[in-house]
């Protein structure tokens, strides 16, 4: 969720040790590449203690459940960054059967057929085209964001202090920064690297252990700051250290700089051979570079009884996750399409959590570019607008209006908000509620006091732009925009299904409302 002061579109706001072989075989967990690795039994453990029972299931739905939260951390462990959530969901559509578009050819799209195209690796639609689909029957979406608040390595990262080697940052969107001390922390992202036949090739990387730190000082020389409250200067104070100083004849021979459009000094050295060594090239062959810094601890399970996902990036993956997966599997079996009359749309967006302006944000007629060549006509479009929700923390339940206080483990909230930042109507909430309800799916509703500023989401900005009906909602959390966010497990379970529910059966509930007759 962004931090602030036509098409129905949904807004996705998002076992003890579980080895990879216990995972439901409907859908087979990808730890083949880990096999070997020396982080494998520590690092991708999927509870965050060792001990305590395995999680039992005796019915198909405790599997389903099982494997939809065991696939989730899967995901979140893969997309430390918005291009590798996005290059994930990839592969998974291609697993799925679903055929990748480009934007820049023609479509030859048939009833029945399922496809995507994605933008900048960092934005993704996807849909499927109902096999009874008439101009004019409508698409219903679910929208979310792949962005998360980070610090992003600057254009010219590398500096020296008192010995060390440093990694300056920009901050990127509204985030908790002082969660980001004395974090294990990394860089992913993606490089553009230079081949042997002169063309230039566009590679995502991802440093798994821990290369950087940002320590707090210590309270001997501090002595107020559990008084006075800590207050860091985010230029001065949140620089990341990479090594301590390293004399120049260290470094490789091929690590020399070479006339290019990139400047090699504007980065460490060492941090560039890093990148080369997980890219299997010459460092000199590293042309440009967009990393993020990424928290390595793992997402995982936690609490007393494991009923929590602790994990960076919940806002907004989870909602990413639960939108791709309920697409997937609303339309996996040859007759899931058959009596559909409607377009079935996943729609992921980058930099909503900076304001939702670039070419693969949800400010960018994305959205309505696709309608129109997928269907050339607006008319009973739906959007759910999926970004995560605050749940009352219990520490500072004040902070949330009297009788409006989602709790985790009690379904989606519906967000309100009568001055729009928040795009939910009278209309559709109730369209939203009527397929929660049929369904026994549990919803809860949100809005913010009078005498607090309003978040916002990408629901307004897809309301405005295009003209859609849209209902904001999201999975409740606490710890929203830190380093390590909380949210319950059944509420995702709750979410897949409510937003597999709205796939299936949104366009019979719908047209039992009359408003504009």
């Amino acid at each position: 969720m962004a931090l602030s002061g036509g098409l129905q579109l949904l807004k996705l706001s998002p076992h003890a040790c579980l080895a990879p072989s216990s995972l439901p075989k409907c859908h087979p967990s990808r730890f083949s590449w880990l096999q070997g690795h020396p982080w494998r039994t520590s690092r991708w453990r999927l509870l965050c203690s060792q001990s305590g029972p395995q999680i039992q299931s005796n019915s198909e739905d405790g599997d389903c459940s099982q494997s939809i939260v065991g696939d989730l951390l899967d995901y979140l462990n893969e997309s430390w960054t918005q291009f590798h959530a996005t290059a994930e969901a990839k592969r998974q559509l291609l697993e799925a059967g679903f055929h990748l578009l480009n934007e820049n050819d023609e479509w030859d799209l048939q009833p029945g057929g399922r496809y995507f195209f994605t933008r900048n690796m960092s934005c993704l639609v996807a849909f499927a085209i109902g096999e009874k689909y008439s101009i004019g029957s409508g698409f219903n979406i679910i929208a979310a964001h792949t962005d998360s608040p980070c610090l992003k390595l600057k254009p010219r990262s590398a500096s020296s202090k008192s010995g060390f080697l440093m990694a300056n940052v920009q901050t990127y969107g509204g985030g908790l920064w002082y969660t980001w001390f004395d974090r294990d922390l990394s860089v992913a992202g993606r490089v553009i690297v230079k081949a042997a036949d002169g063309c230039f090739v566009h590679k995502l990387v991802k440093v798994k252990r821990p290369i950087l730190r940002v320590p707090t000082l210590a309270i001997h020389l501090d002595r107020l700051v559990n008084t006075e409250g800590f207050k860091p200067n985010l230029e001065t104070h949140l620089i990341p250290l990479l090594a301590t100083k390293l004399e120049e004849t260290s470094l490789k021979s091929d690590e020399k700089t070479t006339p290019s459009s990139f400047s090699r000094s504007a980065h460490h050295p060492l941090l560039l051979q890093l990148l080369s060594e997980e890219l299997g090239c010459n460092s000199e062959d590293i042309m440009g570079i967009e990393l993020n810094v990424c928290d390595t601890q793992p997402s995982c399970l936690g609490g007393g009884k494991n009923e929590f996902i602790f994990s960076g990036r919940l806002d907004n993956l989870a909602s990413c996750y639960g939108a791709l997966r309920a697409l997937i599997d609303s339309c996996k079996s040859p007759a899931a399409l058959a009596n559909e009359q409607a377009i079935r749309m996943v729609a992921l967006f980058d930099n909503e959590e900076v304001g939702s302006n670039s070419v693969q944000g949800a400010g960018a007629p994305t959205i309505f570019q696709a309608i129109r060549r997928i269907a050339d006509h607006l008319a009973h479009e739906y959007i759910v607008s999926a970004d995560m929700a605050h749940g009352v923390h219990p520490n500072f339940s004040d902070k949330h209006e009297e009788h409006h206080k989602p709790q985790l483990q009690k379904g989606l909230v519906i967000k309100h908000n009568a001055n729009q930042r928040y795009a939910t109507s009278a209309i559709t909430a109730f369209l939203f509620k009527e397929v929660a309800n049929a369904h026994n799916l549990p919803v809860q509703e949100f809005v913010v006091r009078n005498d607090m500023a309003c978040g916002s989401t990408i629901g307004p900005i897809i309301a405005t732009g295009v003209g859609i009906r849209t209902v904001d909602c999201g999975i409740p959390q606490l710890s929203m925009h830190s380093v390590r966010e909380i949210c319950g497990k059944e509420d995702i379970v709750t979410a897949y299904k409510l937003f597999t529910a709205f796939f299936q059966t949104f366009t019979s509930v719908d047209k039992k409302l009359k408003v504009d007759y």
